[in-house]
């Protein structure tokens, strides 16, 4: 009896520790696996969804020419675009998405700008883009900023592009609406005279299919915005691999080729400062 005893103990002690080890080596797989799954060489990239010609989610899939530099950027961090979680990053959250982990870097139509760099860093710029006008395509009354006294202007609530007009055009008749895209009806319909922002965003608007040939950007900028990749704040390392990926992308042709694709049909031609050199990473 006491001979079986023991030998069954034996047996029950080698069979939890076999189990044990079973365990233990699934469980280290599945948490390898987990965090490949998570990061698997994958990139979480913060990008405007609702910004035709510049970050677009229509469905499952993405479009503009934020998508396409970020999906090149990736590829030469070794980033294949199926392994890209792109992750929606408006405006006021860009800081919190990037400085809390929640994505790797952000290409949100994002500027560049002293106060920003006091929170994030950037690699870049990729762009240089400006505040512009888009009006009717047969419309040659708008020519430029200067020329908008007594015109109806759309722009959105609490947007910079409706301070700046505020305060540099005050003869301008401002109609302040939730978002640029509820400008565009009312341009059609004459129900506006002018619709301002950035120039990429107009010409991404100008390109919708539904909007085709209807539009034209000015093309007479009265601002500059210099488009930036926003990483975590110190991330020297990873800047100056964006950086050369930049450059080289704006080397090869396929810089010019995302404009083309994407704001091409609207007409838009790249302003001043474009391409642009990126910036010393600090």
């Amino acid at each position: 009896m006491t001979t079986r005893r023991w030998g069954a103990v034996a047996a029950t002690a080698a069979l939890a520790l076999g189990l044990a080890a079973c365990g233990s080596d699934a469980g280290n797989t599945g948490s390898g696996g987990g965090e490949s799954g998570d990061s698997g060489g994958g990139l979480k990239i913060g990008i405007k969804f609702d910004q035709p010609g510049m970050g677009l989610k229509k469905g499952t899939e993405y479009s503009g020419m934020d998508v396409d530099v970020a999906t090149y950027i990736a590829k030469e961090l070794g980033t294949d675009a199926a392994d890209i979680t792109w992750v929606q990053a408006p405006s006021a959250q860009r800081e919190t998405l990037i400085s809390t982990g929640q994505v790797d870097m952000v290409l949100a139509t994002y500027s560049i700008t002293d106060a920003r760099k006091e929170k994030v860093s950037f690699a870049g710029p990729y762009f240089v883009a400006g505040q512009d006008l888009l009006v009717r395509a047969d419309d040659s009354s708008v020519t430029g900023p200067d020329a908008l006294e007594g015109k109806k202007l759309c722009s959105v609530t609490g947007s910079t592009s409706a301070q700046k007009v505020k305060d540099q055009y005050p003869g301008v008749q401002l109609q302040e609406f939730a978002t640029y895209s509820e400008c565009l009806p009312a341009l059609a319909n004459k129900g506006v005279d002018a619709l301002t922002t950035d120039d990429t965003i107009l010409a991404g608007f100008a390109a919708q299919d539904e909007y085709k040939g209807k539009f034209k950007v000015v093309g007479k900028t009265f601002s500059e915005e210099r488009y930036g990749v926003g990483l975590k704040k110190g991330d020297t390392a990873l800047c100056e691999k964006v950086n050369a990926a930049i450059t080289k992308m704006v080397n090869d042709g396929a810089w010019q080729k995302a404009i083309d694709d994407n704001l091409g049909p609207a007409g838009y031609k790249p302003g001043a400062g474009n391409p642009p050199t990126p910036d010393a990473c600090s």
